[in-house]
């Protein structure tokens, strides 16, 4: 498993992002801005592959885990406590339980916009072409090598800023992201290599699978949306993520499911029609399968965290069953 892949970032172009954008606005809000306590396997058992046209960070705080950083096998990392993951807009990526083990980590989610006005000098030099992907960023740093010990600092301290909430956190927290951005920017100099077609491909699949993964999308559906036979497309995909496309459905309908549980007061029956389920006792089956218990005792189980992202690759009618640290807690739950 290779140990560090060279930033790669796809490059979408705006229309590009426009339309294959993740449903979940992050920056719509007031302040976007907002972390989320999660852990794998505790509130769920992973997060599929998706990207979003904001800046997300993973910062591992506990355990080990797997993030995947691009769209194809190779792309996993073994990822260890005090490791941090960089994911500008329009980057592929997961995270997946290492088995035997949990992971607990803090999700920070940013829009670009908040750092800097349209006219700033920064904006035009760093976080423009950070959104528009001609900006490479690393991928990981890692305890004891350059820039991680600044970096850290920064997130800390827009950890503890919006923690505390006093007068003036926006502040805090906005000169605690650049202060990052700042950190990293200049650590991997490389040019990111401009998008494959596999991937723009993937990514075009993986959007129209999260709009629409509750309705029937049998395997020939997906090969026409990719242009090839059936056969051809199961073999692309497996290569592409590392599991067959049935698998990958069913994942994201399950965590829709458990993310509805948490977050709703609706009936396993309408939770599991809404997920994309049209047999109940299927649904019992599987969803038991999956998390060890049934819908009901799912329902009622404490969740890992106070405050999590239940769904965070998604766009369900649930988006955070908890409350993020970003915004006030009347604007908390998010929708997109």
């Amino acid at each position: 498993m290779p140990t560090d892949p060279s930033a790669r970032p796809p490059g979408p172009s705006t229309a590009e992002l426009a339309v294959f954008r993740e449903r979940k606005q992050h920056a719509d809000q007031p302040f976007p801005f907002n972390i989320y306590p999660c852990t794998i396997p505790g509130d769920f058992p992973q997060v599929a592959l998706h990207w979003q046209d904001t800046m997300e960070l993973i910062y591992v705080k506990k355990g080990r885990g797997l993030v995947q950083a691009g769209p194809h096998t190779g792309d996993w990392m073994q990822a260890a406590a005090g490791d941090i993951f960089v994911f500008p807009p329009g980057r592929l990526h997961g995270l997946r339980q290492t088995p035997g083990q949990a992971m607990e980590y803090e999700n920070l989610i940013f829009a670009l916009s908040l750092l800097g006005a349209p006219d700033d000098p920064v904006t035009q030099t760093y976080l423009l072409p950070l959104q528009a992907g001609r900006l490479a960023l690393p991928v990981r740093l890692r305890p004891g090598e350059e820039g991680w010990r600044q970096a850290a600092a920064c997130l800390d301290a827009a950890d503890e800023a919006s923690r505390q909430r006093r007068p003036g956190f926006e502040l805090a927290v906005k000169g605690a992201l650049l202060g990052f951005l700042g950190a990293v920017v200049g650590l991997r100099t490389a040019p990111p290599e401009p998008p494959t077609a596999d991937t723009q491909r993937l990514k075009t699949l993986l959007s129209r699978v999260e709009a629409e993964y509750a309705a029937p999308f049998p395997v020939s559906r997906a090969a026409a949306l990719c242009g090839c036979s059936a056969s051809h497309f199961m073999r692309w995909f497996k290569q592409m993520t590392g599991q067959s496309f049935n698998a990958f459905l069913l994942e994201r309908r399950l965590i829709a499911a458990a993310a509805r549980l948490r977050g709703t007061d609706d009936t396993v029956l309408a939770v599991a029609e809404a997920a994309g389920f049209d047999n109940l006792s299927h649904f019992n089956r599987l969803f038991k399968r999956r998390y060890g218990m049934t819908p009901s005792a799912y329902r009622r189980a404490p969740a890992a965290g106070q405050q999590k992202n239940p769904d965070p690759a998604g766009s369900g009618a649930v988006q955070e069953a908890g409350i993020s640290r970003g915004l006030p807690a009347a604007d908390s739950r998010g929708s997109s």
